[in-house]
This record gives structure tokens, sequence and C-alpha cells, in this order.
């Protein structure tokens, strides 16, 4: 991982002002217009990156912390920071400074990205969450650490995994005074241990008893939000059958689907009158055959 602070010639705990002004004095000697070195370009892309990275609050205290736990650092994109300032400053060597010909000029601050996980019953009916994540915080002597904030989370019905919750303000600071940028956090939903997720639609077995599969019933399925859902099994229903429930999965335009798979749950046959039970329908079904009628079936 590059070194940073040495690329620009200071200290770990340099002042934002040593920061800007070691930038001015490397870009006033290696800039390709003044600069007649071999190398003079590469020189001065190292730099800038070095720059875009210690002069901004935020990225200097991911970096930091990257630093101290020796892990890697994905630095800022030098091709985009010069496309971000291309057109409003014609000075190179003064690049980052915000005034130009007497003008004040500003710029939104970057979006951030993070990802929040969440639990099915959240997602499915919505919710209000609290939040904690690592913030940048300078102190007076100018040196970033990172604290915890605590941010409120506001989770709309129907969220699915890989879309994104914004919440406004909380990204990058802003520059000369215009608006910070937003926090987007993109939602996975954690695994359930009754349902599964695929899109907007939900997937779960229907356990049903013998009597209400042969004669057809209407049972009660508890879903993610605790509501009660009435299903009706048809007659003659048999294990492994699929249902479908239109609308009933994660809310959305358009909602998805709920699919069930039936299983058939026996009785043990634990007591006398059980065991007379299971001998009259043996006695009642002779021919029967379980495996033969589950290959015709499919199951």
């Amino acid at each position: 991982m590059k070194d940073f602070y040495q690329v620009l010639g200071v200290a770990g705990d340099a002042t934002p002002d040593e920061i800007k002004q070691a930038f001015r004095r490397l870009a006033r000697r290696h800039h390709p217009d003044v600069s007649q070195e071999a190398g003079a370009t590469a020189r001065m892309a190292e730099v800038n990156e070095a720059y875009a990275v210690l002069s901004d609050p935020a990225r200097r205290a991911a970096y930091d912390d990257a630093l101290r736990r020796g892990s890697g650092f994905d630095a800022f994109d030098y091709e985009r920071f010069v496309d971000a300032f291309r057109g409003i400053f014609d000075d190179p060597i003064f690049r980052g400074s915000r005034r130009h010909a007497g003008r004040e000029y500003d710029l939104r601050g970057d979006d951030r990205h993070a990802k929040v996980a969440l639990s099915l019953e959240d997602a499915y009916r919505g919710a209000t969450r609290q939040i904690t994540l690592l913030s940048p915080r300078v102190n007076e002597r100018g040196q970033v650490t990172l604290v915890e904030r605590t941010l409120e989370l506001k989770i709309p019905p129907g969220i699915r995994s890989g879309q994104s919750i914004r919440l406004a303000g909380h990204g990058g600071t802003g520059f000369g005074g215009a608006p910070a940028g937003d926090l987007l956090l993109q939602v996975t939903i954690l695994p359930h241990p009754r349902f599964t997720v695929e899109d907007g639609d939900l997937f779960a077995e229907l356990p049903v008893a013998p009597w209400e599969a042969a004669l057809g019933a209407v049972v009660p399925l508890t879903m993610p939000d605790g509501a009660m859902l009435k299903v009706r099994v048809p007659a003659g229903a048999q294990g492994g059958r699929k249902l479908t429930v239109q609308g009933r999965g994660l809310a959305g335009k358009p909602a998805g689907d709920l699919h069930l798979r039936l299983r058939v749950v026996l009785p043990v046959a634990s007591g006398a009158a059980a065991r007379d039970c299971y001998e009259k329908m043996a006695a009642l079904f002779p021919d029967f055959d379980a495996r033969r009628a589950a290959e015709a079936d499919g199951s």
C-alpha cells in the first residue's frame, strides 16, 4: 500500500494546512507544464492521488485505519479527481483551490456507500431502526480519527436485497460551502428459518395433516409481519405439491408472490387407538403402494 504521507513528505499527524503546503510545493516542482524532469507526469499523478486522499477527512480517516490494520486501501481514483475539476480551475498547480479569478466555486460532497443487513421481518413490513457507523472527526490539530455515530434508518416495506436506502446529507463533506453527499446503504436480507427470498417472491413449506391433504382444508400460515394468512389446500393434495398465493410476497409494484410446498406430516401411532386407526387405513387401502404413487405424482 502506498504511503501517501511519504509521497507528500509530511508526518502522519500533519495538519490540513501542512498537507496543503506540501502539495503546493510539490506541484510547483513536478507539474509537467513547469518541470523538465523525466517522469514528471507520473510523479504529479502520484502527488495528486496522495493529496486527494489526505485532504479529505473521510478518506484520510479510512486510509489511516487501513494503515494501522495493515490492510489494503481503495485509493481515490485520480482520473475521477481530475474530471471533477476539469473546466473549473485553469491553474493546474493550484487545482485544489476553490478560488479562481476572484470567484468562488463549490462542489457537492461525494456519495458514500456501505452495506446493511436486514431481517426479513423488517424488509417485509418496513421499520425504523438505529444504526451505528464510523465517521471521521477532525480535532484542533487537524488530525482525523474515526468515531461512532448513530443514525435513524427508515426501512420501506418490500425492500429487496441489492437495493439501496439513501440517507441524504450523510456522505462526503461538500466543497466550498456546497452540501454534503448522501450515504447509500446497500441492503442484504438475512436468512430466515421458515422463508427464503428470491427477488420479491417468498418460498416456504406448508405442513398439513393427512386428512387436510386428503379432504381439503383452509390452514393458517404466519407471515413475516406476524399476520395470519389462510391458505386453501385442495382435496386430494399430495406432499410436494406447490401452491402460489399471488401478491403475498414482498410489497412492491408489482408485489411478489408467495410460493408454498406442501409437506404432509403424519401423527405418531403412540397409543392403541392411533395404531388401530392406522391398521384400519391399511385394511381400507390394501393395494396402495406409496412408492409407486410418489413416482406417478413426480414427488
